[in-house]
């Protein structure tokens, strides 16, 4: 659960997922021009119910007119205020190997607000050089550099081995908030939000559904 609106609302993981795919739908929609859309069509293009999409946008206010549908450019800025992508947020990228580096050219971030600030790596190869625009620092810098430049976001992209004392020098420097793409599970303290994106996993995930599927076993629920 997440809390919300100094605490007087507690607010389930599963909602705000859904709310990235309404903010998702909405930005095709307004693509291809839609002024306006019905909780079951939103409902429809993600294989939900409109009473589902209609309970998760009732948490956060009123939103569209019964019988008229949601004004979709409207809604898309709402759920975006709501998500925190009507403003620009400092991230800092530890580890520029090939998931690293990748990472640091994905536009997308920075047209949702994610500006990669600042980089870093332990490779004296690396430091010191430009990567994709970006000065790569030395990690031996790291919390005196995420406080200089104000980051509140960091992305880890680094060998499972040395990734909690990265995750534990991060905390010390204050930061709350991190996404981490070593396939481990760190330990954080409790008022410190960490999420974790295991390509492993999910590949795995992938290659248990194809076996199955081959093997005539059925699919995954």
């Amino acid at each position: 659960m997440v809390a919300v609106a100094g605490g007087r609302k507690k607010i389930s993981e599963s909602t705000i997922r859904r709310l990235s795919l309404y903010y998702r739908v909405l930005s095709v929609l307004e693509k291809e021009n839609y002024q306006t859309v019905s909780s079951r069509e939103l409902a429809k293009r993600e294989k939900l119910t409109p009473a589902q999409v209609r309970k998760d946008l009732s948490f956060f206010g009123s939103f569209g007119t019964r019988g008229l549908g949601y004004p979709v450019s409207e809604l898309k800025k709402q759920i975006g205020e709501i998500l925190g992508l009507n403003r620009v947020w400092n991230v800092a990228l530890i580890g520029v190997g090939n998931i690293g580096s990748a990472l640091v050219g994905y536009k997308e971030f920075l047209r949702q607000g994610f500006r990669i600030k600042v980089i870093f790596d332990n490779d004296q190869r690396k430091i010191g050089s430009n990567h994709k625009g970006i000065k790569v620092s030395d990690i031996q810098n790291l919390e005196q550099d995420l406080r200089e430049n104000n980051i509140e976001i960091v992305v880890i992209a680094v060998p499972a081995t040395v990734a909690q004392y990265i995750v534990d020098d991060v905390v010390k420097a204050g930061i709350k908030a991190i996404l981490n793409f070593a396939p481990l599970n760190l330990k954080v303290p409790p008022d410190v939000f960490l999420r974790n994106e295991n390509m492993s996993m999910e590949l795995e995930y992938l290659s248990f559904a194809l076996k199955n599927l081959q093997d005539g076993k059925g699919t995954i629920k």
